[in-house]
């Protein structure tokens, strides 16, 4: 313990909560030889800022080193984007912590500052400029950005994410100001977990990691992809309430097979064709193994944006011995399949009734076409082998028939049914006569209007789910599907579209996005302290996601909730899946509580200003 007389100014290096290292003089507030040492959950030092809610701890296992609580003051403060109040410090907070002088004179309330903000915003014409705007934002000010994307979460929700964030990470070397997350290249194969040390978070609980080879609708962007688990984590915190200091996004940089940003001046990952095979694999595991050194048993690793050929090698290899989850194939699968759970209250019957074409056999339409079928079992009883057999699936070649069975990607072979080859999607749909069409294919236009017209000819209300983003690759707009069916469509997609005007009445079509799902799954594993993702907890999501469908959603058409709600959601979902982790020995976190809702809203992060006295 260090003790100095009273008075006395030192010079000492304090760590501050971001895990950084800064210099500051600070003066000993001496009380009977205190130390200077400060214990977590007590005052912090003059000037310094503590986490004196513990809300910044609310879903952490360990507690952080009992030094690590004071943060800088004064000007270093005001750059401080997670304790950052701009000109909403008050008169008696300026004072105390250095801040006199380095303002403005006024102090605006947060909601004051959130009014001006969403104002500017809205003066922004082009997506892009927003999007940028909203990301200066948070590295700037994270509460304000965090109150402002909850509070206006419809009208922000396709900035931040899709479908501005494809048009971000095609740009991105461009628009680059800051590096957000970690970049892990064949440059640091190695030496990987040293690179995970550099990150300044200890308690991190979730990893969003892509390798950039297929972002979206839109290809191979290389590291430019970074633009992804950015967004997603940004999600985690807003719609599921993970603290932003447990989330790290990642980008794995193992080359580029796109020419045209190996010719960009400003492209800002390496130069050559992407790694393959056995470096490509090694790269993989030794990333795998060093997340789990560095973070332990229950970090969740969430794949984004993998080609079809890794996503699914990367989930089977891994989801038996770590918490992993591919939000292309099961966060899809999970979100659709509530859609379609909540249409059936529309188009009557159960699931078993009905039968399904998907167009694209990718990590999607598989992912989706396999939940559906796992759910149709469990409600059933039927064995799996069964239930796929309502289940069909178009790709590139045509309809996947047993015939082609030889020449098929592993994943495609469950789905190869006895039929005669039929090449077309439209041929396909008058041939198997489907309640339910799907669109996965990242191809746009391709639900034409003799698709739709032939579904509407023996469906009273066909159900068509348009899910490939972003919008300039959607399948049909919302206005086609609606038009072409003469309003009898159940329509949803995975962009945004707006209300559609026809015969006089107004259809809102709606949006099949994983941010339904994933915030809440990924809260789930984490207030249960899960050790594995099971299929069941996935089940559990899709339900507790279509049961948050009121009669007021069905009245307009819709079969999701209005986003306004998504927190309420999330929690619900939270809460479902850590019953479902619990009920299946997989939960680490005990005693399981009483009211899981209760306790995954008492665990959510609020980015209200918090008092610095």
């Amino acid at each position: 313990m260090i003790s100095l007389s009273k008075n006395i100014n030192i010079l000492r290096l304090v760590r501050i909560g971001r895990g950084a290292l800064m210099q500051r003089t600070m003066k000993e507030m001496r009380n009977g030889g205190d130390s200077l040492v400060d214990v977590e959950g007590k005052s912090g030092f003059g000037g310094g800022l503590e986490d004196v809610y513990g809300e910044d701890r609310v879903t952490e296992d360990q507690l952080v080193t009992p030094w690590t609580v004071s943060v800088a003051s004064g000007y270093t403060l005001l750059r401080d984007p997670r304790h950052n109040k701009g000109l909403a410090f008050t008169e008696k907070e300026r004072d105390a912590h250095y801040l006199r002088g380095l303002l403005p004179p006024a102090v605006l309330s947060q909601e004051l500052q959130e009014k001006k903000i969403i104002h500017n915003l809205r003066q922004y014409k082009a997506p892009l400029h927003r999007y940028m705007a909203m990301m200066d934002l948070q590295e700037r000010n994270e509460r304000l950005f965090y109150k402002l994307l909850i509070e206006n979460v419809e009208e922000l929700l396709p900035v931040v994410y899709t479908p501005t964030v494809g048009e971000a990470c095609q740009k991105y070397g461009s628009i680059f100001r800051r590096p957000q997350g970690l970049y892990i290249s064949l440059k640091e194969k190695g030496k990987i977990l040293e690179v995970l040390k550099n990150w300044p978070e200890k308690s991190v609980q979730v990893i969003v990691v892509t390798d950039g080879e297929r972002i979206l609708g839109l290809g191979d962007l290389g590291s430019q992809g970074m633009g992804i688990p950015v967004g997603k984590l940004s999600l985690y915190t807003a719609l599921g309430g993970v603290r932003p200091s447990a989330c790290l996004p990642i980008t794995i940089d193992v080359g580029t097979n796109n020419e045209q940003l190996l010719k960009d001046e400003f492209y800002t990952g390496l130069r050559h064709k992407r790694a393959t095979g056995q470096e490509y694999t090694e790269l993989l595991d030794e990333f795998m193994c060093a997340v789990k050194q560095n973070y332990g048993e229950k970090i969740l690793v969430q794949f984004e944006d993998f080609a079809n050929h890794n996503a699914f090698e990367l989930l089977s290899r891994y989801r038996s011995t770590h918490l992993v989850f591919n939000d292309d194939i099961q966060g899809t699968a999970s979100v659709v399949l509530a859609g379609i759970i909540a249409a059936l209250k529309l188009v009557g019957g159960t699931l078993a009734d009905q039968t399904f074409l998907f167009l694209g056999a990718g990590e999607a339409g598989t992912g989706i076409a396999e939940l559906v079928a796992l759910e149709v079992s469990k409600q059933t009883k039927a064995p799996l082998e069964h239930t796929r057999k309502k289940i069909w699936l178009v790709d590139s070649k045509g309809l996947i028939v047993s015939s082609r069975r030889e020449s098929l990607q592993h994943f495609k072979k469950p789905w190869a049914h006895d039929h005669e080859p039929v090449k077309g999607l439209l041929d396909a749909v008058k041939a198997i006569k489907p309640t339910v069409l799907i669109g996965s294919s990242g191809v746009g236009k391709t639900f034409t209007k003799e698709v739709v017209e032939a579904m509407a000819s023996f469906n009273e209300k066909p159900l068509i789910l348009a899910l490939s983003n972003p919008t300039s690759q959607s399948e049909c707009t919302a206005e086609e599907a609606y038009t072409w069916s003469k309003g009898r469509a159940i329509f949803a997609s995975g962009s945004p579209f707006d209300t559609v005007e026809y015969d006089r009445r107004a259809f809102v079509p709606g949006q099949a996005n994983n941010a339904y799902i994933f915030p809440g799954f990924g809260l789930g594993l984490i207030i249960s302290g899960a050790i594995r993702v099971h299929d069941d907890m996935l089940l559990a999501a899709s339900e507790a996601l279509a049961a948050q469908v009121t009669q007021e959603n069905f009245d307009k058409g819709l079969i999701y909730p209005p986003f306004s709600n998504i927190r309420k959601i999330s929690a619900h979902i939270a809460a479902d899946v850590a019953a479902m982790a619990y009920r299946l020995g997989l939960a680490s976190r005990l005693p399981q509580p009483k009211d899981l809702v209760k306790y995954a809203e008492s665990c959510m992060y609020t980015p209200i200003y918090r008092s610095y006295l």
